[in-house]
């Protein structure tokens, strides 16, 4: 799978123009590999791309996976920044999430990461049914206590054919509840931002500095290339995927075929892409860049359909960009979706 995805790495190298800025180890669990492997992958990337200097390298991991030795190796590489899967620092939490790391490993994991790296990522669940809202501050409150500079948070959601679904089908646990979440995120936003960390997209939270290279380019829009089974990338006009199946995105990988589907993006697609991402973010709606590569018809709807949330306060305008208001930011996707344009 190694070599393929490095084969693979080299193989679209004609796509990017762009210097690199950003490589990121994530989706499954890239922590199981040795670090032989990621230096190879690292490696292929260096040999096939222009790559800034000092890039942002980041490597998803569980605390489970993250051992004292496994920590020091990750500090010797080239990687510097982890994405660590804490999601909560409470047994009952972890237990009805099915986690395989217990409260105490989160904590030693992290202990023992701040001392070898200054760039670290977790993230946080909030709505999870029984966590009431003062185990989900003293939970804010532990990844505050550790001094770390980056927090991702998103609401629990339950996926179909899980335990959770099931147990919440039976009565066992209660359905999550929609409004306890939308407490749970502000109470989130107001510990958070006090404590100097700016929400840049509704489910990142950054000092100055710490932003996400990674996410950043998601929401602003940048062209990625994601490779191996799974991998989605984008280049402005178009998206692409890969193949989930591993033995045969193998195999046509040694054949010399880019495993793939290709879709190009309408007008309206990124037009609705750009308005969902960017409401999302600190950087909003740009009113100019809509004119721009829309047109007079998509600012005209798009200023049509923002005017009732504008004046129900949950959007505003700031310098030509439309933004969500702190009390619009929990709804921000479904205002979006009523932003959409559909022709």
């Amino acid at each position: 799978m190694v070599n393929a995805i490095a084969q693979e790495i080299s193989m679209r190298k004609a796509e990017v123009d762009d210097e690199v800025e950003t490589i990121y180890f994530g989706g499954g669990t890239p922590s199981v590999l040795s670090m032989e492997e990621i230096q190879q992958l690292i490696q292929a990337v260096y040999d096939n791309y222009k790559v800034i200097d000092h890039p942002e390298i980041t490597l998803e991991a569980n605390p489970d996976d993250l051992s004292n030795h496994r920590i020091m190796e990750l500090s010797e590489s080239p990687v510097n920044r982890l994405s660590i899967g804490i999601q909560s620092f409470f047994d009952e939490d972890l237990k009805l999430m099915n986690r395989a790391h217990n409260a105490g490993e989160a904590e030693k994991c992290i202990q023992q990461a701040t001392k070898h790296f200054d760039n670290i990522t977790i993230d946080l669940i909030y709505g999870i049914p029984g966590m009431d809202n003062e185990r989900w501050k003293r939970n804010i409150q532990k990844a505050l206590d550790f001094g770390l500079p980056h927090i991702s948070s998103y609401a629990l959601t339950v996926e179909p054919r899980t335990a959770l679904k099931k147990f919440i089908e039976k009565g066992v646990v209660p359905d999550v509840d929609d409004e306890q979440a939308q407490e749970q995120f502000y109470i989130l936003v107001n510990m958070l931002e006090g404590q100097g960390f700016v929400n840049y997209e509704i489910s990142n939270f950054g000092k100055p500095g710490f932003f996400s290279k990674n996410n950043t380019a998601y929401w602003l829009g940048k062209k990625y290339l994601g490779v191996g089974p799974s991998a989605h990338s984008f280049d402005g006009k178009h998206r692409s995927w890969n193949i989930r199946n591993n033995p045969t995105y193998i195999k046509k990988i040694n054949e010399g075929v880019l495993p793939m589907e290709i879709e190009t993006l309408s007008k309206t697609d990124r037009y609705n892409e750009y308005v969902m991402t960017g409401l999302r973010t600190v950087w909003g709606v740009d009113l100019d860049k809509i004119a721009l590569e829309f047109g007079p018809n998509y600012l005209n709807y798009l200023n049509q359909q923002s005017k009732k949330y504008m004046e129900s306060h949950l959007l505003f305008l700031q310098e030509g960009k439309l933004l969500v208001t702190k009390q619009g930011k929990f709804l921000a996707d479904g205002i979006a979706s009523d932003l959409f344009f559909v022709g």
